[in-house]
C-alpha cells in the first residue's frame, strides 16, 4: 500500500499520465469553475424575465430559457454549486461516521465489532435510493435532509471497506511491533493502521461523489430534496419534464448532461486513483 504522505508528487505524476483520469479532472474542474463563476452572470439564477419564455438556445442564452424566462445556463451553473456542495457534505458525513465504525469493528472484533457490522449489513439490505427516500421523507423536504439522507446511505460502504482493511493490517509486523513496545491499541489504530488504509478510502470517496450527486438529484426530482426556485439539477429536470412532449428539449437536456458529465468525471478520477494507488494494478500494466 503506497504512503500518500511521503509520495504525493509521485502519485500526482502517475495520475496525470492516466488519460481517462485527466479527462475526469477536466470535467470536475470545469463544473467547479462554472459553479464559482455563476454569480458573475448578468442574469439572476432565480429571477424571472431574463428573456422570452421557453426560448431555445441562442447567442444571448446558450442553454435557452425556462418557463419563467430565466436563463438556463446561469441556473445550470448555479445548480452545480448546490450539487457539488451536496456531494461533498454527504461524503463527509459518510466518512466521519463510517470510517470510525469500520475501524472499531475491525480492531476490537468480538461481539461489539460483530454488532456494528451486522448493523451495517442491515442498512445494506435496503436499496440505497429507497433508503435515502425514506430518510429524506422522515426528515422533511429540503436540501439539508437530502445531504443527511445520502450521507447515511453511504456509511455502510465506508465501514465495510475500512473493516476489511483493518482486519488485514492488524496482522502486519508493524502492528505486532507496536504491541510489543507497549503502545496503546487506540494509538496503533489511529496513527498506524488507519493511515495505511487511506488509499481505498480515498478511491471510494471519489467514486461516491458521483453517486451522491445523482442520488441528491433524484431526491430533488421527486420533491424530497432541493425545492423550487433553487436551481439544483434535479429540480431543473423536474421543472422541464412537462415540456418534453411540446418540444422544449433544452429544459431537461442541459441539466441532464450536467449530471452525466459530473458523475463521469468523478468515476474516471476514481478509477484513475485506484490504478495509481493499488500497486498490484500498477505493476500489471
Amino acid at each position: 500500500m503506497p504512503d500518500l504522505k511521503s509520495r504525493p508528487t509521485t502519485t500526482l505524476s502517475l495520475l496525470l499520465r492516466n488519460r481517462l483520469a485527466v479527462v475526469g479532472l477536466v470535467f470536475i474542474a470545469l463544473w467547479t469553475l462554472g459553479a464559482l463563476l455563476s454569480g458573475l452572470s448578468p442574469y439572476g439564477a432565480s429571477e424571472p424575465g431574463a428573456g422570452d419564455l421557453l426560448a431555445g438556445p441562442s447567442l444571448a442564452h446558450p442553454f435557452g430559457t425556462d418557463n419563467f424566462g430565466r436563463d438556463l445556463l446561469t441556473r445550470v451553473l448555479a445548480g452545480g454549486r448546490i450539487s457539488l456542495w451536496t456531494g461533498l457534505i454527504a461524503i463527509a458525513i459518510s466518512l466521519l461516521i463510517g470510517v470510525p465504525l469500520g475501524a472499531f469493528a475491525g480492531f476490537v472484533r468480538g461481539r461489539a465489532g460483530g454488532l456494528v457490522m451486522r448493523l451495517m449489513d442491515m442498512l445494506l439490505a435496503f436499496p440505497s435510493l429507497v433508503l435515502a427516500m425514506a430518510i429524506a421523507a422522515a426528515l422533511g423536504p429540503g436540501m439539508v435532509s437530502a445531504m443527511v439522507a445520502v450521507g447515511i446511505v453511504g456509511i455502510p460502504e465506508f465501514a465495510r471497506i475500512v473493516h476489511g482493511q483493518v482486519l488485514s493490517l492488524r496482522e502486519r509486523d508493524f502492528v505486532e511491533a507496536g504491541h510489543a513496545i507497549g503502545l496503546p491499541g487506540s494509538s496503533i489504530l489511529i496513527r498506524h493502521i488507519v493511515p495505511n488504509a487511506l488509499a481505498p478510502i480515498l478511491v471510494r470517496a471519489t467514486l461516491g461523489m458521483g453517486y451522491a450527486i445523482l442520488t441528491a438529484a433524484s431526491l430533488s426530482f421527486i420533491g424530497l430534496g432541493a425545492q423550487p426556485p433553487d436551481p439544483e439539477w434535479g429540480v431543473l429536470i423536474s421543472d422541464g419534464r412537462g415540456y418534453i412532449i411540446s418540444g422544449e428539449w433544452w429544459m431537461t437536456t442541459f441539466p441532464g448532461l450536467a449530471i452525466a458529465t459530473s458523475i463521469l468525471g468523478f468515476n474516471l478520477l476514481g478509477d484513475g486513483l485506484r490504478d495509481v494507488l493499488d500497486p498490484r494494478l500498477r505493476t500489471s500494466k
